[in-house]
């Protein structure tokens, strides 16, 4: 009886003993793809950043040109009317 218990007392060590091996193997594969998948995500986001701030930049260059383009034609338009403007009151006169 007394060697069962040894045994049983053995038995249950051995797998506690398993058993936790088992889960410090576990956390440290999950530990380890954890670093993984965030030090991934860490470089793709900087990517990404740096992609977001050349659209910006080329979205404010491009505005600023449709801008310009805008006042040019605007102007043209203003320097055409004047001359309408003679045109019509040197015909009216």
């Amino acid at each position: 009886m007394e060697k069962t218990k040894k045994q049983s007392k053995g038995l249950i060590s051995n797998v506690v003993e398993k058993t936790k091996n088992f889960a410090l193997n576990a956390n440290d594969i999950a530990l380890n793809k954890t670093e993984k998948v965030v030090s991934q995500s860490l470089e793709i986001t900087a990517q990404w950043q740096g992609v977001a701030e050349k659209a910006i930049k080329g979205g404010l260059k491009l505005s600023s040109n449709q801008q310009d383009i805008v006042f040019e034609m605007l102007n043209g338009m203003k320097a055409d009317l004047k001359e309408g403007k003679k045109r019509l009151s040197a015909l009216l006169a």
